[in-house]
């Protein structure tokens, strides 16, 4: 199991947000409020980064998220 410092976990939540952040639908959210929820999704579970070298852009993903099945990185 690898695990990010911090300081590492906090740049790459502030680079997600900004990079391509999280659609609320119309209620607007505060960037501190998508930074904390990503931050607590993350404290609630185990999750992946995944990096996509194409677009040189990161995304945060649980591994209980469908994806993960249907990228086979996640057998249950």
């Amino acid at each position: 199991m690898n695990r990010l410092s911090p300081e590492a976990l906090d740049g790459v939540i502030r680079e997600f947000i900004s990079g391509c952040g999280t659609d609320y639908g119309e209620i607007e959210v505060s960037w501190d409020e998508k930074y904390n929820r990503k931050k607590s999704g993350l404290e609630r579970g185990p999750a992946v980064l995944l990096y996509d070298d194409e677009t040189e852009t990161t995304a945060i993903v649980s591994v209980h998220d469908p994806i993960m099945k249907k990228l086979g990185l996640v057998t249950e």
